[in-house]
């Protein structure tokens, strides 16, 4: 056999690698049930040490880590700092895992939006323009620590918008998970839940069934030709 012919083999035989989403520590609204969209929040000491165990979990399953250019995180400070936390503080910024954007819902918790709004909201079903535009402005929150934090209500995306950014994700990651790298992505529940939807090629509002707790990693992969979960909620 050649060496032309043994360098063809060994390049076919390249096999895919796996897409890893982290889902952010414990925030003071994951805890209340505010909705915790673009709001710029920190973990609380609970979900700095979450972010720390999640780590541990991850090198048992990713012993080797992942290369330099494979982690990223979301430009929100809960998810970088659970990712510095994790061991995986060499990440890059990538604006398309963002959280998404609760507009009018931002900051309140469900129940609250449905008294303001008048019926029993749901984001999924509803999103966020079917609120009143009243609910639209900017407030700040201070967290039991103190700190004050500002807080945007303004229109928001609807699901389908947020998909889009989640395929934008998903193909800045392609070409390493076609080298056969494992990457990581560093974000938050409902975003991941919906870029899960765009890996599988299916609705976002499938997302709504997947349940993915604070600091809690799932695994994408590819089998016989099919993009597929490989553990969940991990």
């Amino acid at each position: 056999m050649t060496e032309t012919q043994l360098g063809g083999n060994a390049a076919s035989a390249i096999v895919s690698g796996r897409l890893v989403l982290l889902r952010h520590g414990q925030t003071v609204w994951s805890e209340s049930g505010q909705h915790t969209g673009r709001t710029n929040i920190p973990l609380t000491a609970v979900g700095r040490e979450q972010a720390r165990a999640a780590g541990e979990r991850l090198r048992e399953a990713f012993p080797h880590g992942f290369a330099p250019g494979c982690m990223f995180a979301s430009p929100l400070r809960r998810a970088q700092q659970t990712a510095q936390l994790a061991g995986y503080g060499d990440f890059e910024v990538l604006d398309a895992i963002a959280e998404w954007d609760y507009g009018r819902a931002e900051g309140r918790t469900r129940q609250e939006v449905s008294a303001a709004g008048g019926f029993a909201w749901d984001v999924w079903r509803d999103g966020p323009r079917s609120l009143p535009e009243s609910l639209e402005g900017d407030w700040v929150e201070t967290l039991p620590d103190g700190e004050r934090v500002p807080v945007h209500n303004g229109p928001g995306e609807t699901v389908e918008e947020a998909a889009a950014r989640t395929r934008e994700a998903i193909a800045v990651v392609e070409p390493l998970l076609d080298a056969g790298n494992d990457v990581l992505l560093v974000a938050h529940a409902h975003v991941l839940r919906i870029l899960t939807s765009q890996w599988l090629g299916i609705d976002p509002h499938f997302a709504r069934l997947l349940r993915l707790d604070t600091a809690h990693y799932c695994v994408l992969g590819r089998y016989k030709g099919d993009n597929v979960i490989e553990h969940w909620n991990c």
